[in-house]
């Protein structure tokens, strides 16, 4: 493990390191996610998902008088095919501490920490480390060489998205989130849990079915060993990662926000469904079906769901992709589904040595929405 002081500047140090420490891992289990007026929630799994991106995770980390003001993470891996593969790091685990917050409170403890002359000199510095990806000391990672660092953005936190401009990111692609739900899931015959000397052939179904997705990657997929398969004789027709995830919501917009933070927990049937406090759900990732199949996805979830004890599924779904239409026009989702009215998610990347040509391909191609790096 290691930890490395990149600047500093009056008492303030931005570090880089290969794991959380456990001033780190306070501040994430405490963040609230999300902007005012959108969906607000905080993760509840935190410790064991880092620990699944073994060495190819590093935070960049604000300390004061060696205290930590705030973090973000950065997960490293190759995705894509084609002339869709590079070298990529997502940017997630952003947290202040809570006295950073506000913009109200950030704007005053922003002068009491930076003269105004120095502010934008300091800002500049610790931005350009999510331009600049071989300061994070990745073995695979050149300066020189070709790579995308890459986040995904609630389309109403202007806060965020100001940021990740100022650092020279650009919106590429949007998002959005599909729940799935039933009071209660009953199991299909036809669906079984992946065996291990079934891998290498849903790894390839899934490579095809994803080879025009930009960042794609099959890193995560078994994670858990929680793989489901619907079978019709001795083939794979639809299959799906069910991750077993918590939430714990603070807010949901909208008046159907209302009937699920107010209603729905003291609903009989419905509360199975969602609880703010603890809203426990499975994320279907690495979901894959045989073309012209797409109905089948619906019974998968359902014994997905019966199998591992839950009611409620959700995925991320770039929102011009043909999955996204499939799902969205023959799948009966649910009730969640249709009363969930989550504002479109925003795909922001920092091209580094990229030609315009080559950066088309990206605005072109449907993004794939890692559900593992959401839970």
């Amino acid at each position: 493990m290691f930890e490395k002081n990149v600047f500093e500047y009056k008492g303030l140090e931005v570090r880089v390191s290969d794991h959380a420490n456990d001033e780190m891992l306070d501040i994430l289990n405490h963040a609230v996610q999300g902007s005012e007026g959108g969906l607000r929630f905080s993760l509840q799994n935190i410790a064991p998902r880092i620990a699944a991106y073994q060495n190819q995770i590093r935070f960049v980390s604000l300390y004061k008088k060696n205290h930590i003001m705030g973090t973000v993470g950065s997960c490293f891996r190759v995705s894509g095919q084609g002339n869709l593969r590079y070298p990529t790091s997502y940017l997630r685990y952003l947290a202040f501490q809570s006295t950073y917050q506000s913009d109200l409170n950030w704007r005053r403890r922003r002068k009491a920490l930076i003269k105004p002359e120095n502010d934008d000199n300091f800002k500049q510095k610790t931005l350009e480390i999510f331009s600049k990806p071989h300061l994070l000391e990745l073995t695979d990672v050149i300066e020189g060489d070709k790579h995308i660092m890459y986040a995904f953005v609630e389309s109403m936190n202007e806060r965020s998205k100001n940021l990740v401009y100022q650092a020279g990111y650009e919106y590429i692609r949007s998002f959005l989130t599909v729940a799935f739900s039933r009071f209660s899931p009953k199991a299909d015959s036809r669906v079984v849990k992946l065996r291990e000397d079934e891998k290498v052939k849903m790894e390839s179904l899934l490579l095809g079915y994803y080879r025009d997705y930009s960042f794609f990657s099959t890193e995560h997929t078994f994670y858990g060993n929680k793989y489901y398969i619907l079978k019709e004789g001795d083939e794979i027709v639809a299959g799906v990662s069910a991750i077993p995830s918590v939430y714990k919501v603070y807010d949901v917009p909208g008046i159907w926000g209302w009937v699920m933070m107010s209603v729905l927990p003291k609903a009989p049937y419905f509360r199975r469904l969602f609880r703010p406090g603890e809203f426990r759900y499975l994320v279907f990732d690495a979901i894959y079906c045989k073309p012209g199949r797409e109905k089948l996805l619906g019974k998968l979830f359902e014994s997905a769901c019966a199998a591992e004890g839950f009611h409620t599924g959700l995925t991320w779904l770039d929102d011009r992709s043909l999955l996204y239409d499939n799902i969205r026009t023959g799948v009966k989702m649910g009730a969640l589904n249709r009363m969930l009215n989550a504002k479109p998610g925003l795909v922001y990347t920092r091209f580094i040595n990229f030609s315009e040509q080559e950066k088309e391909a990206f605005y072109n191609a449907p993004s794939y929405i890692s559900g593992f790096d959401f839970s």
